[in-house]
């Protein structure tokens, strides 16, 4: 079966992160000179018509990115003094996009390929009305950060948020979610600490 067509899906990639844990940048952590947030916008060129990146600070990326996709400036709802996380910033750019589909992914998974996401892509041919997410599952909990969403979902995500939502876990268990199936757990590793990413440089370098 051929992957899903690209003029019907648009990628947000999410570099909203604080990298606390990682003490740097994730983004813009090069991986076989690569930096990371460039490696999964490439990735994703493969798979959408459009890829947009949205992030709090686009003067940081505006160098890296490839040609074609854009940035969007993720800013902070009224009132709030912390974080928002990931869920706003995916339902801020959502406004943007006009495709059936979204693909929606962190900037932070370095064992991503384009082959992968095609494969699933191919799910989208046979999905029913009813749902509103395609996802991967692990450990009990939906993956939120690396699949398709219906971009219909903007309704049901903004009134969520107004209600005070902030958690993907949350939202998608009030939704209809078809789970992708995942024969390399890998492909869904963040790198989120300086441990993570020795052992991800150990094998880039070993490739290398």
């Amino acid at each position: 079966m051929e992957p899903f067509p690209k003029s019907s899906i648009t990628a947000i990639v999410l570099a909203g992160g604080q990298s606390s844990r990682m003490g740097q940048d994730k983004a813009l952590i090069n991986l076989g000179g690569v930096p990371l947030l460039k490696q999964i916008c490439l990735i994703a060129t493969e798979c959408a018509m459009g890829v947009y990146v949205i992030t709090p600070a686009i003067e940081l990326y505006h160098s890296i990115l490839p040609n074609g996709c854009q940035l969007i400036r993720e800013v902070c709802l009224p009132g709030e003094t912390l974080p928002h996380g990931p869920l706003v910033g995916f339902a801020q750019a959502l406004t943007q996009v006009n495709t059936d589909w979204v693909l929606l992914l962190a900037c932070d998974l370095p064992y991503l390929s384009a082959s992968q996401l095609q494969q699933w892509s191919q799910s989208l041919y046979t999905v029913t009305e009813d749902m509103m997410a395609v996802l991967p599952r692990r450990n009990n909990r939906w993956e939120p950060l690396c699949g398709f969403y219906r971009c219909s979902c903007l309704a049901l995500l903004n009134e969520f948020i107004r209600q005070g939502g902030r958690s993907f876990q949350d939202w998608l268990g009030r939704q209809s979610v078809q789970e992708l199936l995942v024969s390399d757990p890998n492909v869904l590793f963040n790198c989120n600490t300086p441990e993570d990413l020795a052992k991800i440089t150990a094998k880039y370098n070993f490739l290398a």
